[in-house]
């Protein structure tokens, strides 16, 4: 992992994400499209909102999927991350959604990162040497040095020349520049009516040297269906898995709702606690604090805290998703069972499931709920109580906490 305490002026990120990706074959933007089981715009960003030196990420939208895009980000991102996300409509073009996300950027940022939504497994080795380069010489961009042999071909598909190589690079993102010469390039752009295909191109344009830095080959655009596949077998190789189990239980008293899973349940009686006292959910957020090593619920939620008098503990089950996301970590599945003598579960199991992959982001298949008894032995099977266990299986990347 790179150290991103790095002595650089402050840098803010652009993500034009306006693109539909028509040769995907879907008919959403192909950046909400799931790689390895999050969606590939919220993959892109992640790699910007976990480095200190970036100090704002601009999401450049279609306007037809603004609001779409804000959501899914919500829903995946922790707060912290989500505190550094600015959004912005893009252009019909590249360039536009480009100067659009310039003008969103804070006034003291000065230092400017393009990166193609599209790119989702950009490294922090080489966002760091990005920022260097532009620091340095003023705007450079991440490429790799072209390796095949390449054949220029007519309009019939026969070839006419094979191109020498030497010197020929593969342009990639993100592409870093000072933030005085991209807006010297925009100017230049506007005066003679250029459009370009990439920052590169604006700044080459308007007589701005351009450097090169080291890339990666791993840092590919996702544009074919081929692509989807390719970068979700490159995660698959740098995943590991993790378990967590989580245990709760209350006692049950008169003058209480009884809520599990985040569904009311009607009964004489309730659990007592300092929440709402749901079980379920309980077990469910220790066992997945258990897979990201993060201690237990009582450490973040403590009961001599007043803000958590009478809480849904769905919320506090949405807030532990959103710390696993923040680490890169992915619910893979979890399995839960309630021991109950009584109220019959079975009736409401559906809805519990429901509730928690919403919490979790995650599809209800991948949260399996059983209930059962002890044969009325023990203080469940008195029905002094109710009880659940959780494990969850966790998905996370080799670099992420």
């Amino acid at each position: 992992m790179p150290d991103n305490s790095l002595h650089l002026p402050s840098a803010g990120v652009i993500i034009p994400a306006g693109g539909i990706g028509s040769r995907l074959g879907h008919h959403q933007p192909k950046q909400f499209l799931p790689l390895a089981g999050l969606p590939i715009l919220v993959r892109t960003c992640l790699a910007f909102l976990d480095m200190e030196v970036i100090r704002c990420v601009v999401v450049a939208a279609p306007a037809d999927y603004y609001q779409a895009t804000i959501d899914l980000l919500h829903r995946h991102l922790g707060k912290q991350a989500i505190q550094k996300l600015i959004f912005t409509i893009g252009g019909i073009t590249r360039q536009d959604s480009v100067f659009a996300g310039l003008g969103a950027l804070p006034a003291d940022i000065s230092l400017v990162l393009v990166h193609d939504a599209a790119r989702p497994l950009i490294d922090q080795a080489t966002i760091v040497r990005c920022l260097q380069g532009a620091a340095l010489y003023g705007a450079v961009i991440a490429a790799i040095p072209v390796k095949d042999t390449l054949k220029q071909v007519n309009s019939s598909g026969v070839i006419e020349k094979t191109v020498d190589r030497t010197g020929l690079w593969q342009a990639q993102t993100p592409q870093a520049v000072q933030r005085e010469l991209l807006q010297q390039a925009f100017a230049a752009a506007a005066r003679q009516q250029f459009v370009g295909t990439d920052e590169a191109s604006l700044l080459e344009a308007a007589g701005i040297p351009v450097r090169m830095v080291e890339g990666a080959e791993r840092n590919l655009k996702i544009t074919h269906p081929e692509d989807l596949q390719v970068a979700a077998a490159l995660l698959q190789e740098e995943t590991r898995m993790k378990i967590g189990h989580g245990f709760d239980a209350h006692r049950l008293v008169p003058g209480r709702k009884l809520i599990l899973g985040g569904v009311t349940i009607p009964f004489e009686l309730g659990l007592d606690g300092h929440s709402d006292a749901d079980v379920v959910a309980h077990a469910l957020t220790d066992a997945l604090l258990g897979a990201l090593g993060a201690g237990d619920i009582g450490r973040h939620f403590p009961d001599t805290d007043p803000q958590y008098k009478g809480i849904d503990s769905l919320l506090l089950l949405e807030q532990v998703q959103q710390l696993a996301a923040a680490r890169q970590s992915l619910l893979g599945n979890a399995d839960i069972t309630i021991v109950c003598q009584r109220p019959k579960l079975a009736p409401y199991l559906a809805e519990m499931q429901a509730n928690l992959a919403r919490c979790c982001g995650v599809s209800p298949t991948a949260i399996n709920i059983k209930a059962t008894t002890t044969e009325k032995m023990g203080y469940t099977g008195r029905g002094e109580g109710i009880a659940a266990h959780a494990v969850v299986l966790m998905r996370s990347h080799y670099g992420s906490e």
